[in-house]
C-alpha cells in the first residue's frame, strides 16, 4: 500500500501528539511551581538570597549563558514539538475540528502548550541566575560545563520575548494552523452567544419541547458542543499572533479573532498565570508594517470587551443558574433522562464551568472594571447546581451505562457498518481498525451492564485517533476530508463509548475547577459573601466540595506538589465547614435567646405584677401613673394582622433552615483521602455551645429547656442525633472538666457556693432560716451584690440538682466534705493545744467549781465554735441539696428511688458497718439522709496521722471542747434565738447537725460506741449550761435561753438517741428548766 515517501502510519502523528501534550502539562506544572518558588521570599532558594553569593549571581548573570541540566528538558520538548510540526506540515495533514476532532484539538493544544511553556519560561525573573549557577557548579564538580550549553543558552537568550520569536518561527507552519483555527468558524461563533439568544433557542432545556424529551440529544459535532470556550479562545489568539498573516487574507480568520478579543481581557495561561491580550496584541503587531488596520481593531475590541464583556458574561451566569436548576430538578425527579439527554449535562457543565473561571480570572486581574459586573454574590449558586449535576452523573452512572451500552450495539454498530460497506475505497489497515470498531460494539450487552463488568473502550478511541491521522494526510487512499459523515458518526461513536466507561474523566474535562486552588483569596471571598447573603448560604456547600476537584490539578511529572494542593485542598474545606458550622450554631445561638426571652415571661417572678393589678382592680385602688402602658403578654408575640408580617426570629429560623440545608446536602465527602462529615462540625460547635451559663439554677434551667426545644427542633432541617449532643454535653457538665479541660457548670457553681455564698455565710452577712429552708441575706452596711434566697430555695436546690444530675452532685458533696475536713483538722490542732485541761474536763463535769477553774485555762474557745459553725452550716447547705436531689430523682426514677429507701431503712441494727456503710453510699447518692454520712466519713478518714488510740482520745476530748464552750455563745448579741426563723442570726443552730455528724462519722471511723460519746456529750453541756444559771452578769447571759434550745436541737437532730435516751433528755430539760425562768415560749 503505497503511500508516498511518508507514511502515515510511521509517522505516529496521534501516539506523538498524545504524549507530547501530556509532557507539555508536566513541563508546564514543574516551570510554574520554580517561578512560584521564585516569587515567594519564603520559598526562594536560599542561593539567591545569600548576600555571600550575591556578586557572583550578578556575574553569572551577567556573563550568561549558562544552563542547568535540568533544563535539558525544556529543549528536548522543543525540539520533539518542532519536528513534530515540520512532519505534520510535510504530510500536509487535514484539519477540521468538526470532522477529525482527536487530531484537531491535540495539533491546537500542543502549539499553545508549547507557547505557553516557552512564555511562562521568560516570565522566571532569575532563570539565568538558576540555570547559570548551576552550569558553574557542573563545571566545578565535573571538570567541564554542560555538553548542550551553547545551544540551550542561546535558546534562552533567543526567548526572551517568546511571542515575537515565535512569530518567527511559525511562518512555515502557517498554513496548517491556519487551517485548524478557521475550522472553528462553524463552533467558536454558536459557542459565543448572548444570553439572549441562549434564552430565546431555551438551550439546555429538557421540557421546552415534551413530545421530544426521551429522544436521544444529537448533533454532528458532539465533542463539539461541550469544547471548553476558554479553550477555543487561546487556541485563536494565540494561534492567530503566530499566523497573523490569515488575518489580512481571510475574512473568517478576522471574525473569529475580532469575537475573541472582544469576550475576553485577559486569558489564562497556566493556572493563575495570565496573558493580557490587547496589550500583548498590539505591542507585537504595531511594529508590523502595514498592520494599522489591525492595531485599531485590536483597541475597538479593547474597549468593546472593558464596555460589554463583563455585563454579557453577567446575563450568562444568570441564565446558566436557571438554566442548571431545572436540567438538575427534571434529572433528580427522572434520572432516567440522563441517557438520552447526557449532552445536554456535559454541555451546562462546560458552559458554567467556563463562565465561572472567566469572573475568577476577571475579577483577579482587570482593573478597571464595574463592581456589579465583575462581583458575582450567586456564584454559589451556579457552582451548586454544577455539583448537583455532577452528583447525578456519579449516582446514576449505571443508568447512563446501560442505555449507552445499547445504543451502541443497536444503532451505532449497524449505521457505521453501512458507512464501511458504502465506502468506494477502503485500504486494508483502515478496514481492519473500522471492522473492529464495528465488531467491539456488535458484541455489547445490557448482561455486562448488569453483572458489573468494567467496560474499557480506551483501545478503540486511540484507533480512532490513529486513523483520523491516517486518513487525513494529503496523499491518503482514504481521504476523511472526502467522507465527512464517517468522521462525524464516529466522533458521535466515541461519546458513547465514553459514556459507558470515561464519565468520571468527563466530568474533569467539563467541569473541573481546580483552578480555585491557585485563586485562595478570591476563593475565601466568595464563599464570605456567600455566607453574608441569606439566600445563598443553602449553596455555601458548594465551596467544600471545590475542595475535591484540587487533586485533579496535579501531575506525575512534579509530584512534590501533591502534598502542597492536597494540604491547601484540606485546610480551605475544613475552614469552609468550620465557618458554616459556626455560622450556624450562631443562628441556632440567637434563635435560643429570642426563645430563652419568651421562656423567662413565663417566670413566675412576672406574673406578680398581673395579680396586684388584678387584686388593685377588685378592690377599686389606682396604683401606677395614668397612661401607663399595659404590659404585653406571653404570647403576642404569635399573633400576626397579616401573612407579610416577619420578625426576627422568623428571619432566624429562614436564614437557619438555608444553611441547614447546606450542611445536610451531603452526608461526606473525600479530599485526598480524608473524609469529612459536615454534620459532625455542626454537632462539634453546638456540644461547645451548649455548656453556656446562666445566672442563677432555675432559669438557668429554664434557658436549658429552652435550648433543647430549639436544638431537638434542629433535627427537622439536619440529621444529626441531637440526643448524642446532650448527652455529651449535660454528662461533661456533671464532671469538674469538660473534654477540652475547661472548668464546667459543676465545676463553676460549686466554686461559687463555696468562695462566695458560703464565705459570706461565715462573715455573718448571711444566715441559714430553717424555717424556710434556704439562705437569706441579713441587713448589713455593705450590701451583697447578690441575693442569697435566689440561690438556695427549694426551688433553685432543685434547679442545681437537674443541671448537676447525681454525679455533679456528687462532686460538690466531696468539695464541701473537703472544706469540713478540713475545718476538722484545724479543730484537732487546738485540741492537742488544749489535751490536759480537756482530760480533766472531761471527769469533772459534776464539779462546777473544778470545772470553772479548768475553762479559764483553755485558749481558742471561740474560733472552736465558729469553725463548729462553719461545719454545721456547709452541713445545713449539703442537707437542702440532698434533698433537693431526692425530689428530682424521685420524679425522674420513683420506682429505683423508693427500693433504695426500703433498703436503707431496714438494715438491721447488727449489720455490720462495712456493709451499712455500702448501703448509706447508696442511699447518700440517690439524695437520702442517712445516720451517718459515707462522704464525711471518707473525707475525716484520710485524716490519720498518729496511733488509733490517739486519734480517737482527740475525737473524744474535741466533743467535750465543744461541749464546754458552748455557754460562751449566750455573751453574743447575734445568738437571740428567732421562732419566725427556727434559728439564730448567727448560724449557731447549725452546731447542732455538726455536733450529731462530726460525732457520728468519727466514731464510726474509730469504731467508738456513737451513742455513748453522744451521751457524754450532752452530759458535758448540761453540765457546762447550768451554771449560767447562777450567773449575775447580765451580758454574760444575755441569750441563755437561746442557747439552752442548741442541747435540745442536738437531741432531736439525731436518729441514734431519740429512743434511748428519752429520759435523759427529759431529765437534763426539767434541771435546766428548774434553774432559769424561760418565757412562756420556751
Amino acid at each position: 500500500m503505497s503511500r508516498g515517501a511518508l507514511q502515515p502510519s510511521q509517522q505516529k502523528l496521534a501516539e506523538k501528539l498524545t504524549i507530547l501534550n501530556d509532557r507539555g502539562i508536566g513541563m508546564l506544572t514543574r516551570i510554574y511551581n520554580i517561578k512560584k518558588a521564585c516569587g515567594d521570599p519564603k520559598a526562594k532558594p536560599s542561593y539567591l538570597i545569600d548576600k555571600n553569593l550575591e556578586s557572583a549571581v550578578k556575574f553569572i548573570v551577567r556573563k550568561f549563558p549558562a544552563i542547568e541540566t535540568r533544563n535539558n528538558n525544556v529543549n528536548t520538548m522543543r525540539d520533539h514539538v518542532c519536528e513534530l510540526l515540520n512532519t505534520i506540515d510535510a504530510c500536509q495533514v487535514f484539519f477540521d475540528i468538526t470532522v477529525n476532532f482527536d487530531l484537531t484539538k491535540n495539533y491546537l493544544d500542543l502549539v499553545v502548550t508549547y507557547i505557553t511553556l516557552m512564555m511562562l519560561l521568560s516570565r522566571i525573573e532569575e532563570r539565568k541566575a538558576i540555570i547559570g549557577l548551576y552550569n558553574y557548579a557542573h563545571e566545578m564538580t565535573h571538570g567541564s560545563s554542560d555538553r548542550e550549553y551553547p545551544r540551550l543558552g542561546q535558546m534562552i537568550v533567543d526567548y526572551e520575548n517568546p511571542l515575537k520569536k515565535m512569530m518567527e518561527e511559525f511562518v512555515p507552519h502557517g498554513k496548517s494552523l491556519q487551517d485548524a483555527l478557521v475550522s472553528l468558524q462553524m463552533v467558536y461563533p454558536r459557542r459565543n452567544l448572548s444570553a439572549d439568544q441562549w434564552r430565546n433557542a431555551q438551550l439546555l432545556s429538557l421540557i421546552s419541547a415534551p413530545s421530544t424529551m426521551l429522544n436521544p440529544a444529537q448533533s454532528d459535532t458532539m465533542p463539539c458542543e461541550y469544547l471548553s470556550l476558554d479553550t477555543m479562545e487561546k487556541w485563536i489568539v494565540f494561534g492567530f499572533i503566530l499566523c497573523h498573516a490569515a488575518l489580512n487574507t481571510d475574512p473568517a480568520a478576522l471574525s473569529l479573532w475580532k469575537l475573541a478579543l472582544q469576550s475576553s481581557s485577559c486569558l489564562c495561561l497556566f493556572r493563575d498565570e495570565v496573558f493580557h491580550i490587547h496589550k500583548a496584541a498590539e505591542d507585537l503587531f504595531v511594529n508590523i508594517r502595514g498592520y494599522n488596520k489591525r492595531v485599531n481593531d485590536i483597541r475597538e475590541c479593547k474597549e468593546s470587551a472593558l464596555s460589554h464583556a463583563g455585563s454579557m458574561h453577567r446575563e450568562r451566569r444568570k441564565f446558566l443558574r436557571s438554566a442548571l436548576k431545572e436540567l438538575a430538578t427534571v434529572l433528580a425527579d427522572q434520572p432516567g433522562l440522563l441517557g438520552p439527554k447526557a449532552l445536554f449535562v456535559f454541555m451546562a457543565l462546560s458552559f458554567a464551568r467556563d463562565e465561572i473561571i472567566w469572573l475568577l480570572r476577571h475579577a483577579d486581574n482587570i482593573q478597571k472594571k464595574s463592581t456589579d459586573d465583575f462581583i458575582d454574590k450567586h456564584i454559589a449558586e451556579l457552582i451548586f447546581y454544577m455539583e448537583e449535576l455532577r452528583a447525578h452523573v456519579r449516582k446514576y452512572g449505571p443508568v447512563m451505562q446501560r442505555y449507552y451500552v445499547q445504543y451502541l450495539s443497536g444503532f451505532d454498530a449497524v449505521v457505521l457498518n453501512e458507512l464501511v460497506q458504502n465506502l468506494s475505497v477502503c485500504p486494508e489497515d483502515e478496514s481492519i481498525i473500522m471492522s473492529s470498531f464495528v465488531n467491539t460494539m456488535t458484541s455489547l450487552s445490557v448482561k455486562q451492564v448488569e453483572d458489573g463488568e468494567v467496560f474499557d473502550f480506551r483501545g478503540m478511541r486511540l484507533d480512532w485517533f490513529r486513523l483520523q491521522a491516517y486518513t487525513s494526510v494529503s496523499k491518503a487512499s482514504l481521504g476523511l476530508a472526502d467522507h465527512r459523515e464517517l468522521g462525524k458518526m464516529m466522533n458521535t461513536i466515541i461519546f458513547h463509548t465514553k459514556m459507558a466507561d470515561s464519565l468520571v474523566e468527563m466530568l474533569v474535562e467539563t467541569s473541573d475547577v481546580s483552578i480555585f486552588c491557585f485563586y485562595s483569596r478570591a476563593f475565601e471571598k466568595m464563599f464570605q459573601q456567600c455566607l453574608e447573603l441569606p439566600s445563598q448560604s443553602r449553596y455555601s456547600i458548594s465551596f467544600p466540595l471545590l475542595c475535591t476537584h484540587f487533586m485533579s490539578c496535579t501531575h506525575e511529572l512534579c509530584p512534590e506538589e501533591r502534598h502542597h494542593i492536597g494540604d491547601r485542598s484540606l485546610s480551605l474545606c475544613n475552614m469552609f465547614l468550620d465557618e458554616m458550622a459556626k455560622q450556624a450554631r450562631n443562628l441556632i445561638t440567637d434563635i435560643c435567646t429570642e426563645q430563652c426571652t419568651l421562656s423567662d415571661q413565663l417566670l413566675p417572678k412576672h406574673c406578680a405584677k398581673t395579680i396586684s393589678q388584678a387584686v388593685n382592680k377588685k378592690s377599686k385602688k389606682q396604683t401606677g401613673k395614668k397612661g401607663e402602658p399595659e404590659r404585653e403578654k406571653p404570647g403576642v408575640e404569635s399573633m400576626r394582622k397579616n401573612r407579610l408580617l416577619v420578625t426576627n426570629l422568623d428571619k432566624l429560623h429562614t436564614a437557619l433552615s438555608e444553611l441547614c440545608f447546606s450542611i445536610n446536602y451531603v452526608p461526606n465527602m473525600m479530599v485526598w483521602e480524608h473524609t469529612f462529615t459536615p454534620r459532625e462540625y455542626l454537632t462539634s460547635h453546638l456540644e461547645i455551645r451548649f455548656t453556656n451559663q446562666g445566672n442563677t439554677h432555675f432559669t438557668y434551667t429554664t434557658h436549658v429547656r429552652a435550648y433543647m426545644t430549639v436544638l431537638q427542633s434542629i433535627e427537622n432541617y439536619v440529621q444529626i442525633d441531637i440526643t448524642r449532643v446532650f448527652n455529651n454535653v449535660l454528662l461533661q457538665q456533671t464532671q469538674h472538666l469538660d473534654s477540652h479541660g475547661e472548668p464546667t457548670i459543676t465545676s463553676l457553681y460549686t466554686n461559687w457556693y463555696l468562695e462566695t455564698l458560703l464565705r459570706q455565710v461565715s462573715n455573718g452577712h448571711i444566715a441559714y432560716f430553717p424555717a424556710m429552708k434556704a439562705f437569706v441575706n441579713l441587713p448589713t452596711e455593705n450590701e451583697l451584690t447578690f441575693n442569697a434566697e435566689e440561690y438556695s430555695d427549694i426551688s433553685e436546690m432543685r434547679s442545681l440538682s437537674e443541671l448537676l444530675g447525681p454525679y455533679g452532685m456528687k462532686f460538690l458533696s466531696e468539695s464541701l466534705m473537703w472544706h469540713i475536713s478540713s475545718q476538722v483538722a484545724e479543730l484537732k490542732k487546738l485540741v492537742v493545744d488544749n489535751v490536759e485541761v480537756l482530760t480533766q474536763m472531761r471527769t469533772s463535769f459534776d464539779k462546777p467549781d473544778h470545772m470553772a477553774a479548768l475553762f479559764k485555762r483553755l485558749t481558742s474557745v471561740d474560733s472552736v465554735l465558729k469553725r463548729m459553725t462553719i461545719i454545721g452550716v456547709i452541713l445545713s447547705f449539703r442537707s437542702l441539696a440532698q434533698e433537693a436531689l431526692r425530689d428530682v430523682l424521685s420524679c425522674h426514677i420513683p420506682f429505683l428511688v423508693s427500693s433504695v429507701e426500703d433498703f436503707k431503712d431496714h438494715i438491721p441494727r447488727e449489720t455490720d458497718m462495712k456493709v451499712a456503710m455500702n448501703v448509706y453510699e447508696l442511699s447518700s447518692a440517690a439524695g437520702l439522709p442517712c445516720e451517718i454520712d459515707p462522704a464525711l466519713v471518707v473525707a475525716l478518714s484520710s485524716q490519720k496521722s498518729g496511733s488509733p488510740e490517739e486519734e480517737y482520745k482527740i475525737a473524744c476530748l474535741l466533743m467535750v471542747f465543744v461541749a464546754v464552750s458552748m455557754p460562751t455563745l449566750a455573751s453574743n448579741v447575734m445568738s437571740q434565738y428567732s421562732p419566725a426563723i427556727e434559728g439564730h442570726c448567727n448560724n449557731i443552730h447549725c452546731l447542732a447537725k455538726a455536733i450529731n455528724q462530726i460525732a457520728a462519722a468519727l466514731f464510726t471511723i474509730h469504731k467508738g460506741s456513737i451513742e455513748d460519746r453522744l451521751k457524754e456529750f450532752l452530759a458535758l453541756a448540761s453540765s457546762s449550761l447550768l451554771k449560767i444559771g447562777q450567773e449575775t452578769d447580765k451580758s454574760t447571759t444575755r441569750n441563755r435561753e437561746s442557747v439552752y434550745l442548741l442541747l435540745d436541737m442536738v437531741s432531736e437532730s439525731t436518729p441514734l438517741l431519740q429512743d434511748k435516751t428519752e429520759h435523759f433528755i427529759m431529765v437534763c430539760n426539767h434541771i435546766l428548766c428548774s434553774s432559769v425562768n424561760f418565757d412562756s415560749k420556751f
